[in-house]
């Protein structure tokens, strides 16, 4: 079994080095202890140190296993809890203590010492949500993305805990229709500015928020609870502190080799995903997250640098990281054809959501962020010049059967001074909040999966900063107390509305109205489902407008299920209305309805097909 993984890490195909690299507690010639495994082919020589003997960096030298560059050691009377580190005599004569590439656990930063764990946990209850998971094409998903050490703090305590926060997490994401949380990510990294992005530990749980029984404990409950859990994954730079992959045996071994290659734009080094060695490294950290703590979904962060070098279309494709994504991809696939894998790509690279097996890099979803800019420069603008730009809204739908898009307002969005969600928006404090549940409802009732960073729910003011928890206190006030309840009947209308998820990257499943009405700023379009049909109308204009004709295919009544403008959500309507059809043609269709459309408001009705008649003629 080794020898087959080690084969595949050699070739580029491993995607669970992690059984045999690292710390792993056994029992060898009847004595327990732990087996300690890495990869520097060009150290001179290798010593594990640790807590096991008291750091005395003695009698512990590490053998070289084959002549690639495995090197290992068992350690009698080693146990978990215990802390080392790999003392590497360099290629260049220079001796540095290195974390261990694949160590399970880590020392709090500013600390760096590996710590050995047992991965085996024993209170796992989610085999049927692992059983039944899927890449819901067809269902919902409204993705809570979140900083896990941000959301709320714990009184006299700088980090949450994994476990503590549990109970209450989960009952606010199910009370905002929230599907899934997407957590940024949790391996271990040294610097808490970077957010988890600028990565030092890829198979190391952090330990600011407690330990790996502790987040796995946080994972179950969510799947108790019907909740996913996806990560964010970071395959594209890792951090060059000396401590950790940074010429790891003293040549670039998971970096390139020029430096005009290996510089990333983050201050950090690239992973030169040519190798082969490399990429089982990152392949199978992927899979390690999938496997070890049950996530349902990654998410990996840049993948325009993967597919150009730095990300700059200038500069060219970087074939063998295409080839990288595309492996990596098809092999987690083949091993989890559950699990979902998204891609962060603010390229226009054709073909990132479609098979391996077609040409395409086999992701599942992308982040549609031409979507996300195109639509609040739109909603920045004075609604004078707003007709000028009516094609901000409208051209996501031109290209959007491209691939499977995911709409998103992330965290890159309400930070360095860009304003949060509500505040990009023009207008008075009240014309911001009448507009932001109009750019919601459009955001719920445009094809695609959606994401919405914490805090966004609430109609944040402040920017997110990772060291200050959410304004709760926000809830305190009238307005933004009417908007969360109007957020969270948005998700659950969502939810429980088959026509606006199912066969939603199907082109037939949506049709414009009027695409075209740029002097009223109104947009209106039609979401065609295989039972109802939902007609939305969309004002960004201050003006109101009463009885505003929009054609529709089929004559009956139309129901209101959704006005912004409903006094219950910090508005004037007091109820829902519904609209008759006149059989008089509108907007090339051949019935019309009238609908009063409230000043930077919106409004969404339902029509239901009137069943076959059974009477005998």
């Amino acid at each position: 079994m080794k020898n087959k993984i080690l084969q595949n890490y050699y070739q580029g195909n491993a995607i669970n080095a992690y059984e045999f690299f690292g710390a792993h507690v056994c029992e060898e010639r009847g004595k327990k202890g732990v087996r300690f495994t890495t990869y520097a082919p060009h150290a001179q020589e290798i010593q594990v140190i640790g807590s096991f003997d008291g750091w005395s960096c003695k009698g512990n030298k590490m053998t070289r296993k084959d002549e690639k560059g495995v090197w290992s050691k068992f350690i009698a009377g080693a146990k978990v809890g215990d802390m080392y580190k790999y003392r590497i005599v360099q290629a260049t004569g220079r001796i540095v203590d290195k974390m261990d590439p694949y160590a399970f656990y880590s020392e709090l930063r500013p600390n760096t010492a590996s710590i050995v764990v047992d991965l085996n946990y024993k209170k796992w209850s989610d085999d049927k949500w692992i059983a039944q998971r899927n890449r819901n094409f067809d269902k919902p998903m409204n993705i809570y993305e979140m900083h896990l050490g941000s959301w709320k703090k714990e009184e006299g305590q700088e980090w949450v805990n994994y476990r503590s926060i549990a109970k209450e997490l989960i009952a606010y994401v199910k009370e905002n229709h929230f599907t899934h949380i997407e957590l940024m990510p949790l391996n271990e990294y040294p610097f808490d500015g970077s957010w988890g992005y600028q990565c030092s530990g890829y198979f190391s749980a952090t330990s600011r928020y407690g330990t790996c029984e502790d987040l796995m404990y946080l994972i179950n409950a969510c799947h108790k609870a019907k909740i996913g859990v996806i990560m964010d994954f970071v395959p594209v730079h890792f951090v060059r502190d000396d401590f950790s992959l940074s010429y790891f045996d003293g040549t670039p071994l998971y970096e390139y080799e020029k430096a005009c290659d290996a510089d990333s734009q983050w201050g950090t080094a690239n992973f030169n995903l040519w190798k082969e060695e490399v990429r089982s490294f990152l392949m199978s950290a992927a899979a390690f997250w999938i496997d070890r703590y049950h996530v349902d979904g990654l998410r990996m962060d840049a993948i325009s640098n993967v597919i150009h070098w730095h990300g700059n279309k200038d500069l060219g494709e970087n074939q063998g990281a295409l080839d990288f994504v595309k492996r990596m991809n098809y092999n987690l696939h083949q091993a989890y054809p559950g699990v979902m894998l998204i891609a962060e790509d603010s390229s226009d690279f054709p073909k990132v959501t479609h098979s391996t097996l077609d040409g395409g890099l086999g992701f599942d979803y992308k982040w549609d962020l031409g979507w996300m800019n195109d639509t609040l420069k739109y909603l920045e603008k004075d609604p004078i010049y707003r007709k000028w730009h009516h094609n901000n809204i409208t051209f996501s739908m031109a290209y959007f059967y491209s691939e499977k898009f995911l709409m998103e307002f992330s965290h890159d969005e309400v930070v360095h001074g860009k304003k949060t969600i509500v505040d990009k928006i023009f207008g008075t404090y009240e014309e911001k909040f009448a507009q932001l549940k109009t750019l919601y409802l459009y955001m719920f009732t445009h094809p695609g999966k959606k994401l919405n960073f914490m805090g966004n729910e609430l109609a944040h003011f402040r920017e997110w900063d990772e060291q200050k928890e959410c304004d709760w206190k926000l809830l305190e006030y009238p307005t933004h107390d009417s908007f969360h309840k109007y957020f969270a009947k948005l998700g659950e209308l969502y939810c429980k509305t088959p026509t606006l998820y199912e066969k939603e990257y199907d082109w037939e499943s949506f049709e414009w109205i009027d695409a075209d009405n740029a002097d009223e700023n109104l947009f209106s379009y039609m979401r065609k489902g295989e039972k109802k049909n939902y007609i939305v109308i969309l004002n960004f204009s201050p003006n109101a407008y009463k009885k505003h004709k929009f054609g529709v295919s089929e004559s009956g009544t139309y129901h209101e299920v959704l006005n912004t403008d409903l006094d219950i959500y910090g508005g004037n309507t007091l109820e829902l209305g519904k609209c008759k059809t006149s059989h008089v043609e509108c907007n090339h269709r051949p019935y019309t309805i009238e609908v009063d459309v409230p000043s930077f408001g919106g409004v969404l009705l339902e029509y239901r097909r009137r069943k076959p008649s059974t009477k005998k003629k």
